[in-house]
């Protein structure tokens, strides 16, 4: 199958060494996507059903916590299928739409933590236009932003991918990425299409990084002039700051990998680098805005206590 032009399905062969530890790898990855579901739909229940967390900055939150249940229902449920299987095989669509939702789900992350940052601005740097400016509806239109965006884009970036002439069906991952896809390519198609909308993709979200950075430098010199909002930008905006931290770190280390990393790795640190964005933030996220914000924390301890009398 060296040249296959009409692929209708993919081998996942970053499945290869977990032949032999495939039972006790599923009974771990099924118990953290158990906490996964666990710690986002808790979180997103509590701001649902708590009328005094209807804030900007809890539906936000929830938004986040709704991507984070999102990105991760693309990926655990098949891996698990797939530990169980004695062929680690993926079809055509599968694969395209695993892709789709793997970069979407990462592009929302970064547009939900832009509007997090640009509430954050609005609530410490300008408080007096803080409620008129952000009502239910300019945050309807920002939650729709932060989602629609990144679907939108990722729907071309897919189609052009799905255009494509492909010579392969080895896949050296346990997921399906885009750019992955695009290298099976054969040597005559054209992909300059696809770079180009890759390039502008990255461009449109370094953007954001940028702004966020922006926010952030104003934050930090409003808050140096006040105690109080040192301490509303300790409570409100550190938890942002780290989940952003996290998140371009992890990546930043991942696309540099994809592109440029070395094979000679073994394929099991391979397979964790390339799933950092789906193990690390889904569940630090929550769990840190759980007990870092006041009003989220005092509800969860009220709820504790009132179960134990």
């Amino acid at each position: 199958m060296d040249n296959v032009s009409n692929v209708i399905r993919f081998v996942l062969s970053g499945f290869n060494e977990t032949m032999n530890f495939s039972v006790p790898l599923f009974s771990i990855t099924l118990l953290y996507y158990c906490v996964i579901l666990f710690v986002n739909i808790s979180l997103v229940l509590l701001i649902f059903f708590d009328a005094n967390l209807h804030e900007p900055m809890y539906i936000l939150l929830s938004s986040f916590c709704v991507n984070a249940l999102y990105g991760t229902t693309g990926f655990y449920p098949k891996f698990l299928s797939d530990l169980l299987s004695s062929t680690y095989n993926i079809s055509y669509e599968g694969c395209i739409l695993q892709a789709f939702i793997m970069y979407s789900f990462g592009c929302c992350e970064l547009s939900i933590l832009t509007v997090m940052a640009f509430d954050r601005y609005l609530a410490i740097c300008r408080p007096l236009h803080y409620h008129s400016f952000m009502t239910k509806r300019r945050l309807s239109q920002l939650v729709c932003f932060s989602w629609l965006t990144p679907l939108c884009m990722f729907s071309i970036n897919i189609i052009l991918t799905s255009r494509i002439k492909l010579c392969g069906i080895n896949i050296q991952r346990v997921l399906c990425i885009n750019w992955v896809i695009v290298k099976l390519a054969c040597p005559e198609a054209d992909t300059l299409s696809n770079n180009i909308s890759a390039y502008v993709i990255v461009v449109f979200y370094l953007s954001h990084s940028l702004f966020i950075i922006w926010t952030y430098i104003y934050l930090i010199k409003t808050c140096a002039r006040s105690s109080e909002d040192r301490v509303k930008f300790t409570q409100t905006c550190v938890p942002h700051l780290i989940s952003l931290i996290i998140f371009l770190t992890v990546m930043s280390f991942d696309s540099m990998y994809l592109r440029y990393g070395s094979r000679d790795l073994p394929q099991s640190l391979q397979n964790f680098i390339t799933l950092e964005f789906l193990i690390i933030p889904p569940v630090m996220n929550p769990l840190m805005y759980g007990f870092k914000l006041t009003k989220i924390r005092n509800r969860i301890l009220s709820l504790i206590y009132l179960k134990r009398k």
